[in-house]
């Protein structure tokens, strides 16, 4: 089996082949932990989980790190606005170190609830000051750095290849008009150290060089990353919110303190969960968790099953609607696949030719279809694909069905073997759904008139009200979500 990624370096797709033969260093971007990670960040998290479960599928030790950040990024990107954490601890009125381990604990919860596999590291911002404060001096040695009245800054003028990652023209950035400036050289310049107020103690500092003070951002991930895999990593991931900013000074810090060395090989990166057309994001004060999934009456691999049905390079549309439907595809596939599986899993003891490695010409092609699609860019949307027509296949015994579909969710990670409690079942009032059936003789109307707008809006005020509405050979069909 193959493996092609889209690589962010380049913008193409590669065939993928990690440094050391059989060895993967694979780096995640992870939580900031001053609040909920909300679904739009699981997102993310799914989706590195199915290229990490690809790897493993393939043989490769991966020695997969997600760092935890839990110091240092301010409210902007340009380097000015209040840390996170101490936004987080004067929101609930708790300390900074209470704030990153209570949210520490609830993402891990989230982390295990999509059944997303464990990395071989989880390092915390915190526990690698001295790592980050060396990267700053291997940078100052060499030049790459300045002081202004607020910190250490890298000098991005210095480094030629800055924008390349990102597309970057650094002279169409006119200072003030989106970037505070303060002191900087250039709007691209980024903080590597920031000294802290002379007016007040942060909850968060540390001797350094400089002055006291605390690491900036970006610099956490290169230190990390470094002291866990190396100087250069087979793949980096994260969202495609990081390229601009984020990864482009990842690169930039990492090469200069290197002499050049390539940082990242592979750049894996997943685009957004939308809401309303927007991206979802924290900064509203309200946006969407698993734990409100879970109130809702959905399960968390049901949510699992929704990121799995679009590509990870594709932007992913959230509505309850969109959720309810995922939920009743993905129960009535595992209702379909599991007596598979387990008349599979019985016949081991007496069919070693089905327990072994032997498959039928048939079932060959099957697996073939599932590893191109896989190696094709981790196509899970493709793997399901597939995995519904394998159901319906008539040149495959139902005892190698199951054997493929158990292999098949080392990768897709819904635990097909596990069952599931059912979704709770909601009874509407006379009142509710004497209005239901009105709003449906009305969106009934609107389609006959082919007022598709309106139709859509009708369907839109249902679906705000938990009416997931189903058009069916005989007729509209609804249920409560």
């Amino acid at each position: 089996m193959k493996l092609f990624l889209h690589n962010t370096k380049g913008r193409k797709l590669q065939e993928f082949k990690p440094l050391v033969p059989g060895k993967v260093g694979m780096y995640a971007c992870g939580p900031t932990v001053y609040h909920y990670a909300h679904i739009g960040n699981l997102r993310s998290y799914v989706n590195e989980d199915f290229l990490r479960r690809t790897l493993d599928y393939m043989g490769f030790d991966v020695n997969h790190v997600v760092n935890i950040t839990d110091v240092g990024h301010l409210t902007s990107d340009a380097d000015v606005g209040e840390d996170k954490m101490e936004k987080g601890a004067a929101r609930e009125g708790r300390t900074v170190w209470e704030i990153a381990e209570h949210y520490t604990q609830v993402f891990w919860s989230d982390w295990k609830k999509l059944n997303l596999r464990e990395p071989r590291h989880w390092p915390r911002a915190t526990q690698y000051i001295a790592q980050q404060i060396e990267l700053v001096q291997a940078l100052e040695s060499r030049g790459f750095t300045y002081r202004t009245e607020d910190g250490i800054y890298f000098d991005t003028a210095k480094f030629p290849h800055y924008g390349d990652f990102a597309g970057i023209k650094a002279d169409d950035l006119q200072a003030g008009s989106r970037i505070n400036m303060g002191d900087k050289k250039s709007p691209t310049d980024f903080a590597l150290w920031k000294f802290s107020p002379k007016d007040k103690q942060r909850a968060m500092e540390w001797d350094s060089p400089w002055g006291v003070g605390f690491p900036g951002w970006h610099a956490e991930c290169s230190a990390m990353s470094g002291a866990l895999i190396g100087t250069t990593l087979d793949i980096h991931c994260g969202g495609t919110d990081h390229i601009r900013v984020h990864h482009t000074n990842e690169i930039a810090q990492s090469e200069c303190a290197h002499d050049g060395a390539e940082f990242a090989r592979f750049w894996f990166h997943g685009e957004f969960l939308k809401v309303d057309g927007s991206k979802m994001s924290k900064s509203s004060g309200e946006f969407l968790t698993l734990s409100l999934l879970e109130e809702k009456g959905f399960l968390p691999l049901d949510y699992r099953w929704f990121c799995a049905t679009a590509h990870y390079r594709k932007f992913l549309t959230f509505s309850w609607e969109n959720i309810a439907q995922a939920r009743d595809a993905h129960r009535a596939f595992r209702r379909r696949v599991q007596p598979l599986i387990e008349a599979f899993e019985a016949s081991r003891p007496t069919a070693p030719d089905i327990a072994e490695d032997a498959l039928s010409k048939p079932a060959q092609s099957w697996q073939k279809q599932f590893e191109d699609a896989v190696g094709n860019d981790v196509n899970l949307p493709k793997v399901l694909g597939i995995a519904h027509s394998l159901l319906k296949a008539e040149d495959v015994s139902d005892l190698e069905k199951g054997r493929l579909l158990l292999d098949w969710d080392r990768i897709l990670g819904l635990n097909l073997t596990v069952v599931l409690p059912d979704p709770p079942k909601k009874e509407a009032s006379p009142e509710l759904a004497a209005w239901i059936e009105e709003r449906l003789a009305a969106r009934l109307a609107a389609r006959d008139a082919k007022d598709w707008a309106g139709s859509d809006a009708i369907r839109q005020e249902l679906s705000e009200k938990g009416v997931l509405v189903r058009d069916t050979p005989d007729g509209q069909a609804w249920s409560l979500f």
